[in-house]
């Protein structure tokens, strides 16, 4: 088992990585130090068919516990599942002295953390991973809820008391699912160091990847997580880094419809057009077209389908909770490893997704 330490300005807690690693739950959230009266599990209908009650069985040898399914996928980060979770937890009686645990991706982190956020003004969550993707949502205590009108809008930071990221958990993913999380990989990669990314290059089918493999790349895309986190908890300075490709993505998931395209793929795109702006504005030296083909071969989308309008996109970006005065924040690269924030307006914005699909063409 590896151990990772998250430090922030409002709480420090461990992150666990290992191979069935939750056989040992107990002593792992003993070791936290907290005394819980009650446990409140939330979970999705897809993961509850596989880890439910086996958790339910683990936990239930010292804590009383219950358990609060909802339906599997984005559309369940809703007003109405948070008040369905608040309602199960007024009814379970949990108190302050309580623990939420959040069994499932990055959907359920979000939520069930958001929940225990708000629940009498705030106890504590634990987050238990079970997909590739929520390497990068369980750490950093960032949770929330979609609105209709734009994703991650209604949120409060809030963090974990510790993460248990149980590796064989990954064994049940689908290759959608793998794909979707590898793409949060990449952008710790494009964002930190040139070797990552040259490391994960070398990767050309996610379905060959070893338990070994995995959890090495795990721990290196948490330790890049964490050294933000630690340096910027609020979102005020370089934490903003960790949005590359998250802009136009979460634009296209909007648009899309949530669900109708996983987060991955959608910030696949968003990083194909960060590089191509990153070139064109900053001369970032990256072999774009290699990128793009290993991509590709990994079985990303890179590029947007033709019967959005541009301005539509536009008009998504600019609604967007990274925007400023009618300006849109942008994630871009010098270099690999070298990132900076850059303004765009409307019109700007409109110019160089025009460009980057006159250029790159369209699905």
């Amino acid at each position: 088992m590896k151990t990772l330490e998250v430090k922030t300005s409002s709480a420090t807690y461990p992150v666990y990585i290992g191979d069935g690693i939750r056989q040992n739950i107990l002593d792992l959230i003993t070791s936290t130090g907290c005394s819980f009266t009650k446990l409140l599990i939330i979970t999705d209908s897809t993961v509850d068919a596989i880890y439910g009650e086996e958790m339910v069985q683990l936990l239930k040898q010292k804590w009383s516990v219950q358990k609060v399914v909802v339906p599997n996928g984005e559309q369940s980060k809703s007003f109405a599942q948070f008040e369905y979770i608040h309602t199960k937890a007024i009814q379970f009686q949990l108190d302050r002295s309580s623990c939420v645990i959040a069994l499932g991706g990055g959907v359920i982190g979000d939520l069930a953390g958001f929940a225990a956020a708000t629940y009498m003004r705030g106890i504590d969550f634990i987050q238990i991973p079970t997909t590739l993707l929520a390497h990068d949502s369980a750490v950093g205590g960032k949770t929330g809820i979609n609105h209709p009108l734009g994703k991650n809008l209604i949120g409060a930071f809030h963090q974990p008391r510790t993460v248990i990221y149980d590796t064989s958990m990954l064994e049940t993913l689908s290759q959608i699912e793998l794909r979707s999380g590898f793409a949060e990989v990449i952008k710790h990669a494009l964002i930190s160091s040139e070797d990552f990314l040259s490391e994960l290059m070398t990767i050309r089918s996610l379905k060959e990847l070893s338990k070994d493999e995995l959890s090495h790349i795990l721990y290196q895309g948490i330790q890049v997580k964490a050294s933000i986190v630690q340096e910027d908890e609020k979102e005020q300075g370089v934490r903003a880094f960790l949005n590359l490709g998250h802009t136009l993505g979460h634009a296209i998931e909007a648009e899309y419809g949530y669900g109708a395209i996983t987060h991955g793929d959608a910030i696949a795109i968003g990083m194909q057009f960060a590089l191509y702006v990153s070139e064109k504005q900053l001369g970032l030296s990256l072999n774009r077209s290699d990128m793009k083909e290993w991509m590709k071969e990994l079985g990303f989308p890179v590029q947007v389908t033709q019967d959005i309008s541009t301005k539509t996109f536009v008009d998504r970006m600019i609604g967007d909770k990274k925007a400023r005065g009618g300006h849109v924040q942008f994630v871009l690269l010098k270099q690999v490893g070298d990132v900076t924030l850059q303004s765009f307006t409307k019109e700007e914005l409109h110019y160089w997704l025009e460009e980057w699909k006159r250029e790159d063409g369209c699905l």
